[in-house]
């Protein structure tokens, strides 16, 4: 076989898998994703009156006693910058880890809560720093303060929280945690009547 005939046969080979895998399987991949998980494989966007207003997935973060607070943020230099995902890497004994966990707790002893009811989730960040998952103890830490800024009794913030905890995976793969956007969107709807 002369070169250019072994030349030739590469180039139609590597169309023919170009169009095969770089073309045609993503289609067909994208196509199935559309079919039949449309919600997961466009973000799991949250819409509300027609406007985009978070994944469920990527904490949105909050500010002010009148909404549940989720983990902090390891995103820099801005916080929960879904573009900038990801860990800080910082070891137990790093004292840049210790004075952020320090300065997170001092926010909610600030506001009544003993230290050793902070559950360590609200002031230690998530692997990729956008976890938008609490565990449900703390969310019910946060009752007391969210019913006082919203002057709503705590038994209905609790009973709020029972309604968006999440179960383990078939009962046993994982832990219980509280979506806190949907919980914040429920607590909006309630406070507003709607």
């Amino acid at each position: 076989m002369s070169v250019a005939a072994n030349l030739w046969a590469s180039v139609r080979g590597y169309v023919v898998l170009a169009l095969l895998c770089g073309g045609i399987y993503s289609l067909v991949v994208w196509g199935v994703a559309q079919g039949f998980f449309s919600a997961t494989a466009n973000g799991s966007l949250i819409v509300q009156h027609g406007q985009v207003i978070g994944s469920r997935w990527i904490e949105q973060g909050w500010s002010g006693p009148e909404w549940f607070h989720g983990r902090p943020s390891a995103t820099t230099p801005t916080p929960y910058n879904a573009a900038n995902s990801g860990a800080t890497n910082l070891g137990p004994t790093n004292p840049a880890l210790i004075k952020e966990v320090e300065d997170n707790l001092s926010q909610y002893t600030h506001e009544g809560i003993a230290a050793a009811d902070v559950p360590p989730d609200l002031v230690e960040s998530s692997g990729s720093g956008l976890d938008p998952f609490i565990s449900p103890a703390s969310a019910l830490v946060q009752v007391p303060i969210v019913a006082q800024a919203r002057h709503l009794p705590p038994a209905q913030l609790r009973a709020l929280v029972a309604r968006y905890t999440q179960k383990a995976w078939l009962g046993m793969y994982g832990a219980p945690g509280v979506n806190v956007l949907q919980l914040n969107l429920a607590l909006g709807r309630l406070v507003s009547g709607g």
